[in-house]
């Protein structure tokens, strides 16, 4: 048995997949949440597509406590979510904003509530946010809002009766761009030494899920990427 257990909320994405391959690779137990399954993850939780919040959230808390029983978990690491543009002018606005809050919100909100029935004291619950979302984003709105929503959320989950576990932490990292083939297919002439490699973060994660350096309960740790190399600096708030 595996001594211990991580949650990838978005496990099948770009970044899910690394997640799930390092924390393997360290000998950790590994359940992967996403609408496909991941191979490589230990169990796999699948999540069915609904217009239903409640019902999506239902589904996936009651899978999760059938695979989980009594046994809790040192860590959930949701790395779901997108990207959608369009400014309020938009003819995808209103399609666009429901994709953002569905692939961000609903995953992030999910996430909150299995980290306090399933996350073990002093425990880990990562989100993801985006440094964009510090400020206005006249051109991606959906996403802008969704994102702050992240933030906000992160920070409910670091005050008092938030419902958390004693002594877990809930930290937001804030990329600006991931390094990922999907963006590298899209933006090909892009200057790649400023994206963010996914084994930093995925490095990262296993260095807070292991309790090194990690940062106080309701951070926003930007994710600022030049050169090639990677920094995590908080976010004045």
């Amino acid at each position: 048995m595996a001594a211990n257990r991580v949650i990838v909320y978005g496990g099948r994405g770009a970044l899910g997949s690394k997640c799930v391959q390092h924390f393997k690779s360290k000998g950790w137990w590994v359940a992967s949440i996403d609408i496909n399954a991941n191979e490589d993850a230990t169990e796999n939780v699948l999540v069915k597509l609904t217009e239903s919040f409640t019902e999506q959230a239902g589904q996936v808390t009651r899978d999760v406590a059938q695979l989980l029983g009594e046994q809790k978990v040192d860590a959930i690491l949701c790395v779901a979510g997108g990207w959608a543009g369009g400014n309020c002018s938009s003819k995808d606005l209103y399609k666009n904003t429901d994709l953002m809050w569905k692939q961000s919100v609903w995953t992030s909100t999910i996430s909150s509530h299995l980290a306090a029935l399933h996350l073990k004291p002093g425990g880990l619950l990562t989100l993801a946010g985006a440094k964009a979302s510090l400020s206005g984003t006249g051109g991606m709105i959906g996403y802008g809002m969704a994102k702050a929503a992240v933030h906000q959320l992160c920070q409910s989950l670091a005050g008092k009766n938030s419902g958390m576990p004693a002594g877990a932490a809930a930290v937001a990292i804030l990329p600006v761009t991931l390094d990922t083939p999907m963006n590298r297919k899209f933006m090909p002439d892009a200057d790649f030494s400023s994206w963010t490699p996914l084994e930093y973060i995925a490095d990262l994660f296993y260095g807070w899920a292991s309790g090194v350096d990690r940062p106080a309960s309701g951070s926003l740790m930007q994710l600022l990427t030049s050169g090639g190399e990677t920094q995590a600096v908080v976010a004045e708030q």
